[in-house]
């Protein structure tokens, strides 16, 4: 028997109680595989912080470099000053682990409502830079706290980094049935990152004839997102852009609570991370009424990721089924997954694009 190694963090809120949900579906796909899972818990979050004053201790920081991948939950507690568990945690492993390609796909499921009245058939995956731009945490304050504040945050971006992105990009695109690429930034008012990655992507379009290549300033991207989903294939993006982006895009498509990313290290040096875009959600944590979906979504591409497409697609399938005949009230942790640990039939083949 195979196995794989994987870290789990649940970290904060509801964290730990969907990362659970999550584990037993990935470990049920992936038994009639004959493949098996061992499970490393961490407890990084409020509550170490709170105990020790610590975040992610270096000697913490090679013991999950050793494993295969790694499943988050949440990050974030109202009882710790903001900045210190994103960026001290989240920020850090994205950094440390070279997570240049943040992975979010968006796509509305049959049964799921949209807050769009007709938004046709939306299926597309944002690829969003992981390493670069506002959040390197490039800047400072002078005479904080007085009239004369100065605050800066600069936005960092090399060729290096976009170019390994874009070409990513172009690579998901060509995998995909309609093979089109869309760069979303703002380059007629930041006018040297956005014609660094404008001139990037005209140059890496070269090696993939096949693949279509559009432009939207990141405000008609806005536009487009509530007005015409459906347009959009693969959208690739820098850092701040992208998570703004791809929250719309999450509201669109039936909710947050149903969106799953993947922080990925493409080169394999380092584990990648997967995570439910929600948020902690600590009015809830504890009351078993968080809905586990985006947990398990995140498991299914964490499967995708580390060569298991047949038993990834069988999640998504799973989840797919569940969501068509679900009640109206969200699933709730234990529920939720049971739900979809009923659906689930053993893998055969990947789905298309999975």
């Amino acid at each position: 028997m195979s196995r794989l190694s994987l870290a789990a963090v649940g970290g904060d809120g509801i964290g730990p109680e969907v990362v659970a949900e999550a584990l037993k579906v990935l470990t049920a796909a992936l038994r009639p595989a004959g493949t098996g899972v061992d499970v490393t818990e961490y407890d990084l979050g409020a509550r170490r912080w709170h105990a020790s004053g610590e975040v992610l201790p270096d000697s913490v920081l090679d013991e999950l470099a050793g494993h295969d991948a790694i499943l988050l939950g949440a990050v974030g507690d109202p009882s710790v000053p903001s900045g210190v568990l994103e960026r001290g945690l989240l920020l850090r492993l994205r950094f440390a682990f070279d997570h240049y390609v943040n992975l979010r796909p968006g796509r509305l499921y049959p049964g799921v409502a949209s807050v769009l009245a007709d938004p046709g058939d939306v299926d597309f995956v944002v690829v969003r830079e992981g390493t670069e731009g506002p959040y390197v945490g490039n800047g400072g304050a002078v005479r904080a706290g007085t009239p004369h504040e100065i605050a800066t945050e600069v936005s960092i971006n090399t060729a290096f980094g976009v170019q390994r992105v874009v070409r990513d990009a172009f690579r998901r695109a060509a995998a995909r049935e309609r093979k089109k690429l869309t760069l979303v930034h703002k380059h007629n008012v930041l006018v040297h990152a956005g014609h660094l990655w404008r001139r990037t992507v005209d140059a890496v379009a070269v090696e993939f004839p096949d693949v279509s290549v559009d432009y939207l300033h990141v405000d008609a991207a806005t536009i487009f997102m509530v007005a015409d989903p459906a347009r959009f294939d693969v959208i690739v993006t820098d850092n701040l852009f992208g998570d703004i982006v791809t929250d719309l895009a999450a509201a669109v498509t039936g909710g947050i609570g149903l969106a799953a990313s993947g922080n990925i290290n493409p080169d394999g040096t380092y584990p990648s991370m997967f995570e439910p875009v929600h948020g902690s959600a600590p009015d809830i944590a504890g009351k078993a009424t968080a809905d586990p979906t985006a947990a398990i979504l995140s498991a299914g591409m964490l499967l995708e990721h580390l060569g298991h497409p047949a038993e990834a697609a069988s999640i998504e399938r799973a989840v797919a089924a569940d969501l068509a005949r679900r009640p109206a009230a969200a699933r709730r942790p234990p529920e939720g997954g049971d739900a979809i640990l009923a659906a689930l039939e053993p893998a055969t083949a990947p789905l298309e694009d999975a």
